[in-house]
């Protein structure tokens, strides 16, 4: 087993924007969504998805890479979007998703993304950076309060479900 250890001065963090940054990112992306449990749909679909997210000004993916690996290949990702703050007259971002793959964690790599979130939220006017978690991930919540994310007492998240079921399997 090679050691993977990453001082944290050698990550970079990417605004994936182009062809070539949103191919990098779909593997992982990929990934991400079989962490999850959802089947792979193949890297030109989730290319193809997350392009169209990109370019329609719906969601902005990060990637982090450690500068000292060749080729540098992305080794977590997080995604954000604005949502409108109806009540401020505003807007807000969330957090949606964050992944780094296992040999990478607790080196620095989701902090490093989070904070590229947090400074595009900060850059784009928003009034706060909201996610949501499942309850049992310890160590999401632990990552998240650590930078400064709090509970939000007194709602309720709810979900109504949209999608025939042939399409969501």
């Amino acid at each position: 087993m090679s050691d993977t250890s990453v001082p944290r001065d050698t990550l970079r963090v990417t605004t994936c924007d182009t062809d070539e940054t949103l191919a990098a990112a779909s593997g992982l992306f990929n990934r991400y969504r079989h962490h999850y449990g959802e089947p792979s749909d193949g890297d030109q679909r989730t290319l193809g998805w997350l392009t169209d997210m990109v370019e329609s000004n719906m969601l902005t993916v990060y990637t982090a890479s450690v500068d000292s690996l060749a080729e540098a290949p992305p080794i977590g990702l997080a995604t954000g979007h604005a949502v409108p703050a109806s009540l401020v007259m505003g807007r807000f971002w969330l957090l949606r998703d964050l992944y780094v793959l296992p040999g990478f964690r607790r080196q620095g790599a989701a902090t490093a993304l989070v904070g590229a979130v947090r400074q595009a939220a900060r850059a784009a006017g928003a009034t706060r950076l909201s996610l949501v978690t499942e309850p049992d991930n310890q160590t999401a919540l632990g990552l998240y309060r650590r930078l400064g994310f709090r509970p939000v007492e007194g709602l309720a998240s709810l979900s109504l479900d949209l999608a025939p079921q042939a399409i969501r399997e």
